[in-house]
């Protein structure tokens, strides 16, 4: 059987071969249940779509209505008579299959466009400089490609119409830069030919544990595989790609934590390419705590403050929306977990005046109690409170917000102490993973970053007070892991091994 080639696989390609191969070949039954969020994500990209297009004011073909093969007859007959524009189209050439939102006629040919209902580019939400965004560019790609190949191209320079709902083209031949002189149409054609290699049965790639598979319908499959082979991207931030590179030498974290690794040094190199001395015999500490069942342990002194006051804070987010709809802190006294208190600030409405007021008396309520301790977990609370500064700088200008966070007694746990300072026989450092494996426990049956914004969703559609509160204890859990990771560090033996 010839599988076609399609954009939705080149996307997900770019996030985890394996979900690609596990979609052509696994047996479907055997796929989790998909998740609120995703489904969120799904009706949300539906609802904008349809939102963008009735939206416009010119005349258009629309397709999307028909069955799979009236749209493909109906499109080719569109681009035959020159179309102004189609919406829901679709095209194909050879074994490649595209399904753009948009087809749009210029002067010598068409273009073709997808509506995003997130940011086009990379970093256009924050504070870096934007990129275009490598799982869009191939979709893209692969409309033009077919395009080309049906002799209706306008050129490489297809576009997004994003939660904006501004136009951001995609320059596809375009070098990206001077350190890497490649162009979005060069990764599109690696990634086609990968992609081709896994449908024709001529690769077949391993499952590799990441941060993104918990959204995935085939979590459980993978995850019961990995831990069968003894994997080794089950050792904290052993990627796929280092994991790649170290197989034909040490295959499964059992011999990793066994390995004598002088015999792979040279130098100040490994003969493993991307992983350094000190990063190598790093991953076998993670290894033997794991093989070893050892407890959690320092690999460096670390003093945590000990102030009257303490804070462990933690924001939600809602991505579709670009709006931080709450702010939470739990503030402990004394060091003494019984007298600890919530405190949260809730945005009811992701209208930009309940957002500014919720910052402004976190704000307040932050600097009011400097100086003490305060722990966050990542860089995520500074980075959005640094956008919030932007958007609202009568609260606090970007400059405050670093002061804040430059405050030598506000410690990002993971960065500053979890990776640089411990060990643990866990698979990744989640403060999930690490919490519950101290023994704390979230109220919520279901508690994860993801689920909370489908809550929030619910919540500004239906006011309902329940789910209100589930947020909010979701929140408060998260900063009490966080409490209870630190009084876990503080009680740590420095070991050398």
């Amino acid at each position: 059987m010839t599988h076609p080639i399609t954009a939705s696989m080149l996307y997900n390609l770019t996030r985890c071969p394996t979900r690609v191969a596990l979609d052509l070949f696994e047996d479907p039954a055997k796929k989790d249940e998909v998740s609120k969020f995703v489904e969120l994500l799904w009706e949300r990209g539906a609802a904008f779509e349809d939102e963008v297009i009735g939206s416009l004011e010119i005349t258009f073909t629309d397709l999307r209505k028909m069955t799979t093969a009236e749209r493909e007859q109906a499109t080719m007959d569109a681009l035959a008579s020159g179309a102004e524009l189609i919406c829901g189209g679709r095209i194909r050439h050879g074994r490649l299959l595209g399904e753009p939102d948009l087809l749009r006629l210029s002067e010598n040919g068409y273009v073709a466009g997808d509506i995003k209902s997130g940011a086009a580019m990379e970093g256009a939400s924050d504070l870096a400089d934007p990129t275009p965004k490598k799982h869009y560019a191939v979709q893209l790609a692969l409309y033009t490609d077919i395009l080309e190949g049906l002799g209706k191209s306008a050129g490489r320079v297809p576009f997004v119409w994003d939660i904006s709902k501004s136009e951001t083209a995609y320059e596809l031949d375009v070098l990206l830069g001077k350190r890497s002189p490649k162009s979005l149409w060069d990764t599109y054609v690696e990634t086609l030919s990968e992609a081709s290699n896994i449908a024709e049965g001529r690769e077949k790639p391993q499952p590799a544990h990441s941060s993104a598979c918990k959204l995935c319908h085939w979590w459980t499959v993978c995850h019961q595989r990995l831990e069968q082979s003894d994997d080794l991207t089950l050792v904290p931030d052993l990627g796929r790609a280092k994991r790649d590179n170290m197989v034909s030498v040490i295959s499964t974290i059992q011999q990793l934590a066994e390995a004598d690794l002088e015999e792979y040094v040279q130098d100040k190199k490994t003969v493993f390419p991307g992983i350094g001395p000190s990063s190598l015999f790093k991953f076998q500490r993670r290894a033997r705590a794991r093989v070893e069942k050892l407890d959690p342990y320092l690999t460096k002194a670390t003093d945590l403050p000990h102030t009257d006051v303490e804070l462990f804070f933690d924001v939600e987010t809602d991505p579709f929306r670009d709006v931080c709809y709450l702010h939470g802190f739990v503030e402990r006294r004394g060091c003494d977990s019984n007298d600890e208190s919530f405190h949260a600030f809730y945005a009811d409405t992701p209208e930009p005046e309940d957002e500014e007021e919720s910052f402004r008396a976190a704000y307040t309520y932050f600097t009011s109690r400097m100086p003490c301790a305060v722990y966050f977990y990542t860089k995520y609370e500074r980075t959005e409170w640094k956008k919030l500064a932007r958007k609202y700088p009568s609260v606090a200008s970007e400059e405050d917000v670093e002061a804040l966070f430059d405050e030598p007694m506000t410690i990002d746990l993971y960065y500053d102490v979890v990776v640089p300072k411990t060990v643990w026989p866990t698979r990744d450092h989640s403060i999930k993973t690490l919490a519950a494996y101290c023994g704390f426990e979230w109220r919520d049956d279901s508690p994860s970053g993801a689920e909370s914004i489908e809550w929030y969703h619910r919540w500004v559609d239906a006011g309902d007070e329940s789910i209100k509160q589930r947020i909010l204890e979701y929140n408060e859990d998260d900063c009490r892991a966080m409490r209870v990771l630190v009084d876990a560090v503080r009680t740590m033996a420095e070991w050398s091994k």
